[in-house]
C-alpha cells in the first residue's frame, strides 16, 4: 500500500473524458440502493408467487397496455403541443388527467411485473441447463427504469471504444451536443452520446416500454452479463476489444434465446408469426430488399476502415457523413454517424454485416453458436475464454474456420 499512488495518470483515456462528464454523470449509488430496496420487498412478500398463472399473465398484459397508453398520449399531446392552431374542448388537460390515473397504477404494478418476469425467466434458465443448484446464480433481477445516456469515445484514427460512461438522461439534446463538442476537440477524439436499452448492474437496468419482446430480450441479455462477470469472459470484459465484441454477441445471442422461449411458453399470442414465404418466394430465391440497412451499414464501415487505415481521418470522417445524410434520405434518422457510432454498434455482432464491418470476432461466435448442442453448452465454454485465441482454438479443434 505505501507503495501506491494516488495521481491520475494523464494517459488515462476514461480519467481524461470524466473531466467533463462528472457534473453529469448519473447516480448509480443512489439508483443501485433504491433498487436492492425494491428488491427485498419483493422478495419478502414474494407476492407473485401466491398468483396463478392467468392472473400473472393478465397482470402483466394489462401493464403493457398501460404503457402502450401512456407513450400514445404522450404522442398526442407533442402534436397538439407544435400544432399551430390551439387545441379546443380542453384536450390536452384531458389526456393529463387521464396520464395519472394509468401513472398511479403503473406505479402499482410495475414492481409485481418485474417479479413474475424474473420468475419466468428463471424458469427458462434452469430449463436450459445453466441453474445447478436449481435456480440460476446469480438469480434473475431487474429494475424497469429511465436509463442514463452513455457517452461513448474512439480514436479518430481507429475505430475502437476507449471511454464509455453514463450520463444523466435528463441531459438536453444540446447540451449533448456540446458534451460531445467539447470532448472532441479537447481531446481530439471521437465522441457520441447513445440511447442503451439495458445495463448489466445488478439488479439489472431494463428501458420501460410495451413491447415485451424487447424487455424479455434485454432482461435475459443483461442476466448474461451478470452470468459472466463472476466468470473469466466477463471479468475481462473491458481487457480488448475482442473480449468485448465476444461478450455482447454471445450476450445477444442468448439473450434472444432465452426472451424467445419465454414469450413462447407464457405469452404465446404475443410471439411474432413465423415468416411465411409468398408465392414468388416458393418459386425462387428471394428478392433482395430495395433498402437493405445492415447492408448499407456494413459496407460504410469496411470503406471507413480501410480509409482510416491508409490515415486518410479527414477524408472518412467526410464519407461518413456523406453516408448519414444517404441513410437520413431513407428514412434512418442517424444524428451523427462516426467513429465513436461504429466503435459502440459494431460490438454487438450477433448477425451478419451491419456496423461489425468486417471484423471476425462476430463470426467466430456466431460459429461457435451454431455449431453448439445446445445454448448452455454454447455459454459454458465462451464463458472461460479470457482470449480471443481461445475462441480460434475451439473452432479449429472443432474443424470449423471462418469465411
Amino acid at each position: 500500500m505505501l507503495l501506491t499512488r494516488s495521481s491520475v495518470p494523464a494517459y488515462d483515456r476514461v480519467e481524461q473524458v470524466r473531466r467533463f462528464t462528472r457534473p453529469v454523470e448519473f447516480d448509480f449509488l443512489g439508483w443501485t440502493v433504491g433498487a436492492m430496496g425494491v428488491k427485498w420487498t419483493q422478495a419478502s412478500l414474494g407476492l407473485s408467487g401466491y398468483l396463478p398463472e392467468a392472473e400473472r399473465h393478465k397482470i402483466v398484459t394489462g401493464y403493457l397496455e398501460i404503457l402502450a397508453r401512456q407513450a400514445q398520449r404522450e404522442a398526442r399531446l407533442a402534436e397538439l403541443l407544435a400544432s399551430p392552431a390551439p387545441a379546443e374542448g380542453g384536450e390536452a388537460d384531458a389526456l393529463r388527467r387521464e396520464a395519472e390515473v394509468d401513472r398511479s397504477r403503473e406505479v402499482e404494478l410495475g414492481p409485481v411485473v418485474e417479479s413474475i418476469l424474473q420468475e419466468q425467466a428463471s424458469l427458462i434458465v434452469r430449463d436450459l441447463g445453466l441453474a445447478p443448484i436449481g435456480a440460476p446464480f446469480p438469480p434473475v433481477a431487474f429494475r424497469l427504469s429511465r436509463l442514463p445516456l452513455a457517452l461513448v469515445v474512439s480514436p479518430r484514427e481507429v475505430i475502437r471504444q476507449d471511454a464509455n460512461l453514463q450520463i444523466s438522461p435528463d441531459l438536453r439534446l444540446d447540451d449533448q451536443i456540446a458534451l460531445e463538442s467539447e470532448v472532441e476537440h479537447t481531446l481530439a477524439v471521437s465522441a457520441l452520446v447513445v440511447p442503451v436499452g439495458g445495463i448489466g448492474t445488478y439488479p439489472t437496468m431494463v428501458q420501460q416500454t410495451s413491447a415485451l419482446d424487447f424487455v424479455t430480450e434485454v432482461v435475459s441479455h443483461e442476466w448474461i452479463h451478470n452470468y459472466l462477470t463472476i466468470r473469466p469472459l466477463g471479468l475481462l470484459y473491458d481487457a480488448t476489444p475482442e473480449l468485448r465484441t465476444m461478450n455482447e454477441t454471445a450476450a445477444t445471442l442468448m439473450g434472444k434465446e432465452i426472451g424467445r422461449r419465454l414469450i413462447d411458453r407464457f405469452y404465446p399470442e404475443l410471439a411474432p408469426p413465423p415468416p411465411q414465404a409468398s408465392a414468388a418466394e416458393a418459386a425462387g430465391p428471394a428478392a433482395p430488399p430495395a433498402f437493405d440497412f445492415r447492408a448499407e451499414m456494413h459496407d460504410t464501415r469496411v470503406h471507413a476502415d480501410q480509409l482510416l487505415a491508409e490515415g486518410k481521418i479527414e477524408e472518412a470522417e467526410a464519407y461518413l457523413e456523406e453516408r448519414r445524410l444517404f441513410l437520413w434520405d431513407h428514412g434512418y434518422r442517424i444524428r451523427r454517424l462516426n467513429q465513436a457510432y461504429f466503435a459502440f454498434y459494431g460490438a454487438y455482432a450477433d448477425e451478419p454485416g451491419g456496423p461489425a464491418g468486417e471484423d471476425p470476432v462476430g463470426a467466430a461466435v456466431r460459429a461457435l453458436w451454431e455449431d453448439s448442442a445446445s445454448p448452455a453448452e454454447f455459454l459454458r465454454i465462451m464463458a472461460w475464454m479470457d482470449d480471443y485465441a481461445d475462441l480460434l482454438e475451439e473452432l479449429e479443434r472443432r474443424g470449423l474456420t471462418l469465411p
